[in-house]
């Protein structure tokens, strides 16, 4: 789960109120890969039932457990179980907050450019495109739908639309995806080294620890075969105005001025498997509707607007960039 304190006040709320109790803490922690009812929670954590429905409804309404009601031997009983591993929170420098931004979305199927290897495809939120383990299917037209997308090693380049307005600069580029390993079928100790460009600067490099599987993705659709790769992590690149980092943790001296931003009207985003990397194990990447966050890859750039000027056109494009903020890129 991704949340920008910033931009979504209602929701930061909601979530940050439901984490700030030790119990509320306790019973994410104790859920796991469980599903239980209420009452076997209480038990567990030594509260009083009540109580641990109290928490649980609030934790329910920050969207960090689900819940269904099934019929018991005597009534009903509520089963509930945890939406998240892992929550991302980005907390803006307020100083910086008169600045502006644009974010894009981009389908994990919308690709311009690839190299990949077997083992290798793609699938729909309904069935596979074109043939398993054939680069060729990287080709198939139907590959802008893709909602997950694999490769044993190689590459896959997204070529996204520049909004910075001109005589604008960019102070922060963020890049969100939900990635993992790419085993066959799936393996939970399959290590991969996967890294970042940023208009063919390489960025940096995370390595997975496994290709999940073994419990089902939170949004991955039925037909999906149980065995293969359920869900992955969602990781947070940021390239500053000193340094990069993933989740927060200094990764390289790439600053963003090295990415030369405003000197083309698209910003490249590529992410693979480097061939002499420690671990190749490939990639998965997974859409909004595979794994378990809603989201395809998001890119976000912060920037500082020029001093006003007094001309009229200080706000044209250039170069091809449209300055209106879009949300999304439409699927071909």
């Amino acid at each position: 789960m991704f949340l920008d304190l910033t931009n979504d006040n209602k929701t930061s709320l909601l979530l940050l109120k439901a984490l700030s109790s030790d119990t509320r803490l306790a019973i994410l922690a104790y859920l796991g890969d469980r599903t239980i009812n209420v009452n076997e929670i209480a038990e567990a954590l030594q509260i009083a039932p009540s109580s641990a429905t109290t928490h649980i409804q609030i934790l329910e309404k920050a969207d960090l457990i689900r819940t269904k009601v099934i019929p018991a031997t005597h009534g009903l009983q509520k089963l509930c179980a945890r939406t998240y591993d892992d929550i991302h929170i980005r907390i803006e420098n307020t100083e910086k907050n008169t600045n502006d931004s644009f974010s894009i979305t981009m389908p994990v199927g919308q690709f311009y450019d690839f190299e990949v290897h077997p083992t290798c495809g793609l699938a729909s939120s309904t069935n596979l495109i074109g043939l398993l383990d054939h680069p060729a299917s990287f080709y198939e037209p139907d590959h802008v739908h893709a909602q997950l997308l694999w490769f044993g090693s190689g590459y896959v380049t997204y070529r996204f639309p520049n909004h910075l307005p001109i005589g604008a600069s960019a102070l922060q580029l963020d890049l969100s995806a939900e990635i993992c390993s790419e085993a066959p079928l799936h393996h939970l100790n399959w290590p991969s080294d996967i890294t970042l460009w940023i208009n063919d600067v390489e960025i940096g490099s995370w390595t997975s620890p496994a290709d999940f599987g073994g419990k089902r993705g939170l949004l991955t659709p039925q037909w999906w075969g149980s065995k293969d790769s359920q869900y992955g992590m969602l990781k947070i690149w940021s390239v500053t105005e000193d340094s990069s980092y993933i989740d927060g943790k200094l990764i390289s001296s790439v600053c963003i001025d090295d990415l030369h931003i405003n000197q083309k009207p698209f910003i490249d985003v590529r992410l693979g498997i480097k061939p002499d990397a420690l671990n190749v194990g490939g990639l998965n990447i997974f859409g909004e509707q595979f794994g378990n966050y809603p989201q395809p890859i998001v890119l976000n750039v912060n920037f500082v607007q020029p001093k006003a000027s007094g001309n009229p056109h200080t706000h044209q494009a250039v170069s091809g960039v449209n300055t209106t903020t879009v949300d999304t890129v439409a699927e071909a």
